[in-house]
């Protein structure tokens, strides 16, 4: 699966996801960041099927609380995964790939929670802002390296290009894929921009 990690700044609408999509053509599926679509789920499901590329990431319901949600849409446009932050983790079919999502936070309040014990292909973690510390940064690569590991399955974080946690005013954008064995694919600590894994179903 050829997967473009996206790794935008915070937007109202789905401009940066539009043109990554112009500019990477024949990719299989695009991950964005924890809450990116914002309430635009509808442009991105057309998106997907316009572009014929899996979305998965994060939206917002607004008026809700918590308001984040965890999202998968298929290549066809249909949304697969739907699920509210902090309730347990939900596995889709993506391409023929078993997806899990973590968002963010998630990754050290709960890690991977079900009783599902079948195991992932890929699970895919999406970020809201970059991380507060570089101990914060070490703690959340650490955890998810030993997930990969121990689960068996590639691992993709990406959290946006700007931003920051409450009135912190520090960002370390993250980026990260680690693969079946933990092992490290790439990791991005404070270089923002878009990136591009060819993975494999059985490697």
């Amino acid at each position: 699966m050829k997967i473009l990690i996206c790794q935008p700044k915070l937007e109202p609408k789905l401009r940066q996801l539009h043109h990554e999509l112009i500019a990477h053509p024949g990719i299989d599926a695009v991950i964005v960041p924890e809450g990116y679509m914002n309430e635009n789920v509808e442009e991105a499901c057309q998106l997907a099927h316009e572009f014929k590329v899996a979305i998965i990431g994060g939206y917002r319901r607004m008026q809700e609380r918590p308001k984040d949600r965890a999202i998968a849409i298929d290549r066809e446009g249909r949304i697969v995964l739907d699920r509210i932050k902090y309730s347990d983790t939900a596995f889709a079919n993506v391409d023929g790939w078993r997806v899990g999502h973590i968002l963010c936070d998630e990754l050290i309040q709960q890690g991977l929670r079900t009783e599902d014990q079948r195991s992932a292909d890929l699970i895919v973690h999406p970020i809201g802002v970059g991380m507060f510390s570089e101990a914060q940064f070490d703690e959340w690569i650490d955890k998810a390296r030993a997930i990969a590991a121990e689960r068996g399955c590639y691992m993709i974080g990406v959290s946006h290009a700007d931003g920051s946690y409450g009135d912190t005013g520090v960002s370390i954008s993250i980026a990260y894929c680690f693969n079946r064995q933990g092992e490290t694919v790439f990791i991005a600590r404070g270089e923002a921009g878009s990136r591009v894994v060819e993975l494999e179903l059985g490697g």
